[in-house]
């Protein structure tokens, strides 16, 4: 088990910058990254769900992982996903990105074959974690998109036996119960971050300190006024906020894209183009984006719109 230290405050998972055409674009991500290092943002999580993994060739993700830790290192924690369907693939991205000098490597299991059991799970992040002995290894638990469900709780007791530089779990998952299991096995020893921004509160309840989300891009100073009257014990407004951020994904839900995509439309309104997602995800149309963000201005609070528009009126760019 590889001791780390933990994680406190928010990881955004970021978005793969992308043309209008769905090739990769690099040269924007110095500037992506201190946007979200000026947010209070503390980490970047690479090739997520949220950046399009899967969708990514292996070589695109390499070029992605090494344009992170050079914008960002120093300045955010750099965690990179290296899941992928093939052991091979999934190997040579982590030992990539130990050599490119990521924080941290992550994996979720393989989604076509997937594995059977928790010794075949545990199997599978060890072989993919040796790739990368020198870095902290989180094994990415998502199974509404991985379809692989296993109580992580046992997982952890065989990950700490099998993978030297286990480090914690990406728990991206509603069970606040298994989840707060986690957070106090070995006495708060592993580095456990949540992974659903709609619950932030409700994780923060049960012991929560790191967080990783697809919201934090863009909202990042909503969830952190969140944290901040959670933990002055100003319990109503820290319920209001996060109320307030439930209502701005709920209105991502009902664009008439995916949510992601969704999302990804909005960066470029706090003035972060992202581009599009690739197929099989349905974008938003410009009528869908210019309707999402005039109902947005007109929900948000302080906490959030206001810093958007006077960040964007800074950076040059025209708030709706």
């Amino acid at each position: 088990m590889r001791t780390l230290p933990k994680t406190y405050g928010l990881i955004a998972a970021v978005f793969t910058p992308l043309d209008s055409q769905g090739r990769l674009v690099l040269d924007g991500i110095e500037e992506y990254a201190s946007f979200l290092e000026a947010d209070g943002v503390q980490g970047v999580f690479v090739a997520g769900t949220t950046g399009e993994s899967l969708s990514l060739r292996t070589e695109e993700r390499k070029a992605l992982a090494a344009a992170w830790v050079e914008s960002a290192k120093g300045r955010l924690r750099v965690m990179v996903h290296v899941g992928h369907n093939c052991l091979d693939e999934a190997q040579e991205l982590a030992e990539h990105a130990q050599a490119v000098g990521a924080d941290a490597v992550s994996a979720m299991p393989p989604c076509f074959f997937r594995p059977a059991d928790l010794e075949d799970l545990t199997a599978w992040c060890a072989a993919i974690a040796q790739a990368a002995p020198q870095s902290p290894f989180y094994y990415y638990h998502i199974p509404s998109m991985t379809g692989a469900s296993f109580p992580m709780i046992e997982f952890i007791g065989r990950a700490v036996e099998k993978i030297p530089n286990f480090a914690g779990i990406k728990f991206t998952h509603e069970d606040l119960a298994e989840y707060q299991a986690c957070l106090r096995w070995g006495q708060g020893a592993l580095d456990i971050l949540f992974g659903r921004d709609e619950l932030l509160l409700s994780a923060l309840r049960v012991g929560a300190l790191g967080a990783v989300g697809s919201t934090y891009n863009f909202a990042a100073p909503l969830y952190q006024a969140i944290i901040q009257a959670y933990r002055q014990g100003d319990f109503p407004q820290a319920e209001r906020l996060q109320q307030e951020a439930c209502r701005i994904i709920d209105l991502c839900r009902a664009s008439g894209g995916h949510v992601l995509a969704a999302f990804k439309s909005l960066m470029d309104w706090v003035g972060v183009p992202c581009g599009p997602f690739r197929p099989p995800v349905r974008n938003l149309t410009p009528q869908q984006q210019q309707h999402l963000r005039q109902v947005l201005a007109g929900t948000c609070s302080i906490h959030w719109w206001q810093q958007r528009k006077n960040r964007s009126l800074v950076r040059g760019k025209k708030a709706d």
